[in-house]
């Protein structure tokens, strides 16, 4: 086990399937579409109430597809990922397929182990799996502007790599997307019935153990040859990894895009087998799982936005509590739903975490000056004290970057993704994000719903220097997320710190107001998400989670 725990597990739990909207339901078409309207309550009383057991999780609209993962875990932070994706593709039978924003042969992948460093980077391990077996086929595709990014850091480019490789080893660029979008899923398949997915990109930079100790001499940029290279920051991100059904659908979903970015089509695999880690204690067993994509509209295919709409659909439907790590807050649709939860006299405490800057100053001119915007609008509308944005910080105070896409709402959904809170991950980039809901009523809905809050505490925990008892009983004594937080939060040491933007100047301010650095790219379907999830509410007697 790595030091600083980096699996959450384990819960068995009987699952759900939820209810598919037919199509008099469709509620979230735009705003300014006349056409299409709402299904109306009976009577004002029926507008008030809850609906109970009605699920937030609708295939079509907040989601792609649903689909149940006999196994399914989450790593938190790259290290336990990493060593286990390296020993799944050594036990790979006949295909491994990456897909990624970014990509770089030349990382360690479980550094903590034993043995030649050589041995143990990545595309010295892709070469072995397909050397030592001959049915095995392996694809990696980048995106094409995150090349650019890898030939910065001193890495060749993949049209060279490509030349060097195994027959049965191919590196490919993926160009096929929007002028100015990126490919921005995270996904690894293995066979077709071992998936990961999830925030945290196989490349540099992103290795880390969740007690993000300062100056871990493992943390390290690769470098050319024997050559150490450079120490790198505390990075904090998450996957998941599950089998099953919903591990097939990603297969799918990673054979489409391998499809579109290179031409080839692949035909899915057939033969099933038993092919969970075995050093890997599940966190679910036999639960459903909701796929949500972001697509932009290109080449003919029309847009896809499942993820801005589930985010509006999560916001609407929160009682108690909001939790979200995303390595930006700069989507000013999101931000001006969440502000209208905020004045409300009982509606849910709303906790961001942050880095405190974007990685590189194009980034941090366009996301930083965007959040500065957008917390404005939040905190104007935070009347009852109910929002706080965050950044972690390590033992010596060094800030934490975080790069996990992970959202906890109240103790009835989990998502986890490659999805930002910005414009981009609403409408332009491909996103792909996952999500499991305990609706009230269903089989099982009361374990899996206290596993959901489970690692919400799990994750504050981290960041907080505690154990996960700890931050439980901090929210239950005070009844509040962000009063318990306030409870734990310490001035020296492993916290989280409240951050306060910088003031912006006229410039910045044009850019943020313009978005033209992150222009929103889908219609505004807030208002009938909202009318329509808020009846999904959990009802007000109950105790905040």
């Amino acid at each position: 086990m790595y030091h600083g725990t980096s699996v959450i597990g384990s819960v068995g739990d009987d699952g759900h399937t939820a209810d598919v909207m037919d199509g008099s339901q469709v509620t979230t078409e735009p705003d300014t579409d006349p056409g299409i309207a709402l299904p109306a309550p009976c009577d004002a009383a029926a507008e008030a109430r809850p609906e109970q057991g009605a699920p937030l999780l609708v295939p079509g609209e907040t989601c792609w597809r649903i689909e149940r993962a006999t196994r399914f875990a989450i790593f938190v932070d790259a290290a336990g990922y990493f060593a286990t994706l390296k020993r799944a593709v050594l036990r790979a039978e006949r295909r491994v397929l990456f897909i990624g924003w970014d990509f770089d042969p030349r990382i360690r992948l479980d550094p903590l182990a034993r043995g030649r460093p050589k041995d143990d980077r990545l595309g010295t391990v892709l070469e072995r799996a397909v050397e030592q077996n001959p049915r095995l086929e392996v694809g990696v595709l980048q995106w094409d502007l995150g090349m650019l990014r890898a030939l910065g850091r001193g890495l060749q480019p993949i049209v060279l790599l490509d030349r060097r490789t195994p027959d049965r080893l191919t590196l490919a660029i993926d160009t096929q997307h929007p002028l100015g979008a990126a490919h921005h899923q995270k996904i690894v398949v293995i066979d077709d019935c071992l998936a990961f997915a999830g925030g945290i990109d196989v490349t540099a930079d992103r290795w880390d153990t969740s007690d993000h100790a300062d100056g871990n001499p493992h943390r390290r940029r690769p470098a050319a040859g024997r050559a150490q290279g450079r120490l790198t920051g505390p990075w904090h991100d998450a996957t998941s990894i599950m089998t099953g059904p919903a591990a097939r659908a990603v297969a799918e979903l990673a054979r489409e895009r391998w499809e579109s970015g290179t031409g080839e089509r692949l035909q899915p695999l057939s033969e099933e087998r038993e092919c969970w880690p075995e050093d890997v204690e599940p966190l679910f067993t036999d639960v459903d799982v909701a796929i949500a994509r972001t697509r932009p509209e290109h080449g003919g295919a029309p847009l896809v936005h499942e993820v801005e709409l589930l985010w509006l659909a999560a916001i609407a439907a929160a009682r108690r509590s909001i939790y979200l790590e995303s390595q930006y807050f700069a989507s000013r649709r999101i931000a001006e739903a969440i502000a209208e939860r905020l004045r409300e006299p009982d509606g849910p405490d709303v906790v961001v975490v942050n880095p405190r800057t974007a990685d590189g100053w194009l980034s941090e001119k366009a996301m930083g000056t965007a959040r500065a915007r957008v917390l404005e609008i939040v905190r104007e509308a935070d009347v009852h004290d109910r929002f706080r944005l965050y950044t972690p910080v390590t033992e010596r105070r060094e800030h934490i970057y975080v790069h996990a896409k992970v959202t906890v709402i109240d103790d009835r959904l989990l998502r986890i993704g490659s999805s930002n809170v910005n414009n981009r991950s609403m409408g332009l980039d491909t996103e792909c994000d996952l999500a499991i809901e305990a609706v009230e009523g269903r089989p099982g809905a009361g374990r899996l719903a206290a596993t959901i809050v489970g690692i919400r505490h799990r994750l504050l925990a981290e960041h907080l220097g505690c154990t996960p008892d700890d931050v439980a009983a901090a929210i239950a004594d005070t009844g509040s997320l962000v009063q318990g937080i306030e409870r734990l939060r310490r001035p020296a040491g492993r916290s989280l710190v409240p951050f306060e933007p910088p003031e912006l100047g006229p410039a910045d301010r044009v850019l943020a107001e313009t978005e033209v650095m992150d222009p929103e790219k889908t219609p505004n379907r807030w208002r009938r998400v909202e009318r329509f999830f808020a009846r999904r509410r959990r009802p007000r007697s109950r105790v905040r989670a």
